[in-house]
């Protein structure tokens, strides 16, 4: 690695590194899962710099190796066998603050909904969630900015439905 490869991959680790933590913690349930996904994502850019021209932004190169390295970790995930570690199985609620568990269990919701949605509609709301604009996630994923608007757009109505019509029933028990 050049030089300038190792300052690229040090700005790509100060600026996006919690954004590829989220991402990982999003698209992997199990936490020990999530941080191995975070290091392969680490390391795939870690690679991949030296291909690096130039050619767009390094915050979108840095999405699309991270975005293409989590869709190949979950389609080998889906060919497994799903297993449960038996260390998982006695653990027990911590003791958090209320408003912390709340939290918590907002964005534990989130995420499931999200690892239910299509990869692609998965890859898509994460981008957004973090905060990218249209044509920045058209340049990640491919699509067009008018494709992405309509995608995000359905995306929103049917996650906010899916939290209202659960919020309903928990407020109905």
């Amino acid at each position: 690695m050049t030089g300038q490869q190792a300052d690229l991959y040090r700005q790509a680790g100060e600026h996006f590194a919690p954004a590829i933590a989220r991402l990982s913690r999003a698209m992997e349930r199990d936490a020990d899962k999530a941080r191995d996904l975070e290091q392969e994502i680490h390391l795939e850019i870690w690679r991949s710099l030296a291909r690096f021209k130039g050619d767009c932004a390094l915050k979108t190169w840095v999405f699309r190796v991270a975005h293409n390295v989590a869709a190949d970790h979950v389609g080998r995930a889906g060919r497994r066998p799903a297993t449960v570690d038996l260390e998982d199985v006695d653990v027990l609620p911590g003791d958090d603050d209320e408003a912390a568990a709340a939290d918590r269990h907002a964005l534990d919701r989130l995420h499931a909904q999200i690892r239910v949605l299509p990869l692609l509609d998965a890859q898509l709301i994460l981008l957004w969630l973090e905060g990218h604009s249209g044509s920045e996630i058209a340049e990640v994923t491919g699509l067009s900015a008018g494709a992405v608007a309509t995608r995000l757009s359905r995306l929103r109505e049917r996650l906010a439905a899916h939290f209202q019509d659960t919020n309903a029933g928990e407020a109905d028990d």
